[in-house]
C-alpha cells in the first residue's frame, strides 16, 4: 500500500502526541515505585477501565477475530466471549479485595496470604516465570502481528516494523511509568476504536458489497453470521460454549482472564483511588471488551470473505506476502488496502496505537514483577526508591529488546510453547478464587498445583500424538484441557487437606487487612476472638456473597444482551434487537440498584 504525504503526517502527529504524554508523565513517575508502577494509587475508574480495554485491543486481536470468523463463523468468538463470567466475578467480588490488600503487585499477595519459604519461592519463581518468560512470549506474539501489518500495509521488512513500532512505546513506558502508559492508552484507544469503526464502514461500502444489508444477506457468508454455535452438533457447541461456561472460566488461569483477577488487570485495580473506582474500572472494561468492540472487526471479517474468499485470492493481489504469514488472520490488514489517503494514515495510526497500548502495559507489568518481586525482594532489599525506579526503567527497555528478538527469530516455533503455557494454568483457577474465602488454602496448594499442571502440560503436548485424544464430541485440545483440569484439581485438593495450614498469625493478619467474610473464615475469627483479638470489622453484618453473585449474574446478562442487541440491529433483526435492548435497560437498572447495597471500605 502507498501512504501519501498526508498519511505520514497523521502518523507522525500520532507519535508526537504519544511521546509528549510520556514526557509529561515523567515529572512524577520517577519519584518512587508507587508512582512508577501504580501512578500514585490515585487513578479514576474511567481512565483505568479504558486502559484495561486498550491493553486487550492489541495489534493481533483484529487479526485473531478475522481468522476466527473466516474459518468458523461469528460463533467462534465464544472461545473468548465465555470469559465474561470471569470478568463479572472480578468486578463484583474481587476488585474491592485487591484494592483493599494495598499490595504493589498481585505477586506480593503471596507473602501476605501465606508465609515461610514456600510463599517466598512462589513469589520469586512466578515473578521471573510471568514477568520475563511468559511476558516476553506474549509481547513477541503481538509484535509478530505488527510485522504482518507492517509488511502488508507499509512494505516494511520485519526488523523495520519491530524497530519503528517499539521505539516510541519504550520511550513513554520508560519515562512515564504506569501513568504515562494509562494516559497514552486513553489517547491510543480513542484512535484505535475510531479506526476500527471507520475500517468497517469502508468495508461494507466496497463495490462488491454496497451496504450493510447487502453484506448480511450475501450468500457467501450465510454460514458465517450466526452468533450462537450450531446446537444440533454437540461437537461444535459443547467445546465452544458449554465447557467454557461450565468449566473453563473458573478452572483455567491465563493472563488477562485470571479467575479472581490478576496480572495487569489487578495492577489497574491496585492503582485506583479507592474500591469503588476499582469496581467501576473493571465493569467499564467488561462492557467495552465484550459488547462494543468486537463488532467492527466482525464486519470487516465478513466483508473480507466476499472480497477474498480464500487465501489464493489474497496471494494473487498481494504476491509479496510470505507464505509463512499467509493465513486467514492476514485478511484484516489486507482489507485496509481499501482505505483512501488520509484515512489510511489514520487507520495505520490506530493499528500502531493498538500495538503500543498492549506492549506498553506488558512492559510496565513485567517490570513491576521483576523489580518489586524479584530484585527488591531477593537481590537488594535495601535499595533506595531512586535505584528501584532506575532498575524499573532499565528492565522495561530490556524486556522490549527480548520481545523483539523472540518475534524475529524464535516465534515460528512457539506453538508448542503456547500450548504448554495455556495448559500449565489449567486446574489452578479455582485456587485463585478460593484463597480469599477459605482459610485452609496454603502455599503448598499453589506450588503443587503449578507443578502438576506444568508436568501434565509438557507430557500431553510432547508425549501424546496430536489428535489421538479426540472423540466424536470433543476435539483433542478440549480433552487434553479437561484431563489437566481434573488431575490438577484433585491433586491440589488432596494437598490442601494433607498439609498443614498457614500459621494463625498469618491468617489473622490477612483477614484483618482484607476482611473477605464468609463461613470459610469462621474458624480463624473464633480463634482470634478467644485470644481477645478483634479482626472482623463486619461482625454482626450479613455476608454479601449472595448479593454479589446476583450482581454477577445480572451483569453478565446485561453485557451479553448488549452484545446480541448490537448484533441483531446490525443484522437488520429489529425486533430481536429491541428485545435484547429492553433486557439491557431493565438489567442495568436492577444492577445499579443492587450494586448500591454492596459495602466498600468506607462503609466500615
Amino acid at each position: 500500500m502507498e501512504l501519501t504525504t498526508l498519511d505520514w503526517i497523521i502518523v507522525a502527529i500520532f507519535f508526537a502526541i504519544v511521546l509528549a504524554i510520556g514526557l509529561v508523565a515523567s515529572r512524577t513517575a520517577g519519584k518512587d515505585m508507587n508512582q512508577f508502577f501504580l501512578g500514585g494509587r490515585g487513578m479514576p475508574w474511567w481512565l483505568l477501565g479504558i486502559s484495561m480495554v486498550a491493553c486487550t485491543f492489541s495489534a493481533d486481536t483484529p487479526n485473531l477475530v478475522t481468522g476466527m470468523v473466516r474459518e468458523d463463523g461469528v460463533a467462534k468468538n465464544w472461545a473468548w466471549w465465555a470469559f465474561l463470567i470471569t470478568g463479572m466475578v472480578t468486578v463484583f467480588i474481587y476488585a474491592k479485595l485487591w484494592r483493599r490488600s494495598n499490595v504493589l503487585t498481585d505477586l506480593e499477595f503471596y507473602e501476605i496470604r501465606y508465609s515461610g519459604k514456600a510463599a517466598s519461592f512462589l513469589r520469586g519463581f512466578r515473578s521471573v516465570y510471568l514477568g520475563l518468560f511468559f511476558n516476553v512470549l506474549i509481547m513477541g506474539s503481538v509484535t509478530l502481528a505488527a510485522i504482518k501489518i507492517g509488511g502488508v500495509m507499509l512494505g516494511l521488512q520485519p526488523w523495520e516494523a519491530v524497530l519503528y513500532g517499539s521505539i516510541a512505546v519504550v520511550v513513554y513506558a520508560v519515562l512515564g511509568g504506569l501513568k504515562g502508559v494509562i494516559w497514552a492508552d486513553f489517547f491510543q484507544y480513542s484512535i484505535a476504536l475510531f479506526g476500527a469503526f471507520y475500517a468497517a464502514y469502508v468495508a461494507i461500502n466496497q463495490t462488491e458489497i454496497g451496504s450493510l444489508q447487502a453484506l448480511i444477506s450475501h450468500p457467501a457468508i450465510q454460514d458465517k453470521v450466526m452468533m450462537m454455535p450450531d446446537f444440533s452438533d454437540p461437537s461444535v457447541f459443547i467445546p465452544l460454549l458449554i465447557i467454557p461456561i461450565a468449566v473453563q472460566w473458573w478452572s483455567v488461569w491465563y493472563p488477562g482472564a485470571e479467575p479472581g483477577g490478576g496480572g495487569y488487570i489487578a495492577q489497574r485495580m491496585l492503582a485506583a483511588k479507592d474500591e469503588k473506582n476499582a469496581i467501576g474500572a473493571t465493569l467499564l472494561f467488561n462492557v467495552m471488551h465484550y459488547a462494543i468492540r468486537p463488532w467492527p472487526w466482525i464486519i470487516v471479517a465478513l466483508a473480507s470473505i466476499i472480497l477474498y474468499p480464500d487465501l489464493a485470492s489474497i496471494k494473487a493481489e498481494f504476491p509479496e506476502i510470505s507464505d509463512t504469514y499467509l493465513k486467514d488472520d492476514i485478511a484484516y490488514p489486507v482489507m485496509m488496502s481499501k482505505l483512501s489517503p488520509g484515512w489510511l494514515g489514520l487507520v495505520v495510526a490506530s493499528l500502531i496505537a493498538a500495538y503500543m497500548s498492549t506492549i506498553g502495559t506488558h512492559l510496565n507489568w513485567g517490570a513491576s514483577y521483576l523489580v518489586n518481586d524479584f530484585y527488591k525482594r531477593f537481590v537488594k532489599p535495601d535499595a533506595s526508591e531512586k535505584r528501584l525506579v532506575l532498575m524499573a526503567r532499565l528492565t522495561t527497555a530490556i524486556l522490549m529488546v527480548l520481545a523483539a528478538l523472540v518475534s524475529l527469530f524464535f516465534l515460528d516455533n512457539a506453538t508448542q510453547a503456547f500450548d504448554i503455557l495455556l495448559l500449565s494454568g489449567a486446574g489452578t483457577g479455582a485456587i485463585y478464587l478460593l484463597r480469599w474465602f477459605w482459610w485452609r488454602i496454603n502455599a503448598w496448594t499453589e506450588l503443587v498445583a503449578m507443578a502438576v499442571a506444568t508436568v501434565m502440560a509438557v507430557a500431553l503436548v510432547f508425549g501424546v500424538k496430536e489428535g489421538s485424544l479426540a472423540t466424536e464430541v470433543l476435539d483433542h485440545n478440549t480433552v487434553r484441557l479437561l484431563i489437566v483440569i481434573g488431575v490438577t484439581t484433585l491433586t491440589w485438593i488432596a494437598t490442601t487437606l494433607l498439609t498443614a495450614p498457614e500459621s494463625k498469625q498469618t491468617l489473622q493478619r490477612f483477614y484483618k487487612l482484607t476482611h473477605p467474610g464468609g463461613p470459610g473464615w469462621r474458624k480463624v475469627i473464633k480463634e482470634a476472638g478467644r485470644e481477645g483479638k478483634e479482626i472482623d470489622k463486619e461482625k454482626g453484618m450479613a455476608w454479601e456473597m449472595p448479593l454479589q453473585i446476583l450482581c454477577v449474574f445480572i451483569g453478565a446478562a446485561v453485557i451479553y444482551s448488549m452484545l446480541f442487541s448490537i448484533g441483531n440491529f446490525l443484522y437488520g433483526r429489529l425486533t430481536l434487537g429491541i428485545v435484547f435492548l429492553a433486557v439491557v435497560i431493565v438489567g442495568t437498572y436492577l444492577l445499579f440498584r443492587f450494586f448500591s447495597k454492596l459495602r466498600t471500605e468506607k462503609d466500615f
